[in-house]
């Protein structure tokens, strides 16, 4: 069982405030995680071939080239408010 002070200190590396009731609720959560472990690592794992994921498939990348946009013009009269061929909008500042 991890004890009130292993759990106060990680609560002081990750820098966050806990009530006394939080120590005795995490202290015990931690514990039942770290068992939890402990039970995988009982599995025996060495005939099972490493996975980085299960669908086997490979990221698949296109080349970024610009295309030309044959619709310019429907979107730009579209603009609620526009200036030459932008859109107009109000000042954010």
């Amino acid at each position: 069982m991890i004890s009130k002070e292993e759990v106060k200190h990680i609560a002081a590396l990750a820098r966050i405030g806990v009530t006394e009731e939080e120590v005795k609720k995490f202290s015990t959560d931690l514990s039942v995680v770290l068992e939890w472990i402990d039970q995988l690592k009982e599995v025996d794992v060495s005939n099972v071939e490493p996975t980085a994921h299960i669908t086997g498939m490979d990221d698949i990348t296109r080349l970024d080239k610009a295309d030309q946009f044959l619709h310019s013009e429907k979107i730009i009269d579209l603009f609620p408010g526009k200036k030459e061929r932008y859109d107009k909008v109000k000042s954010v500042l």
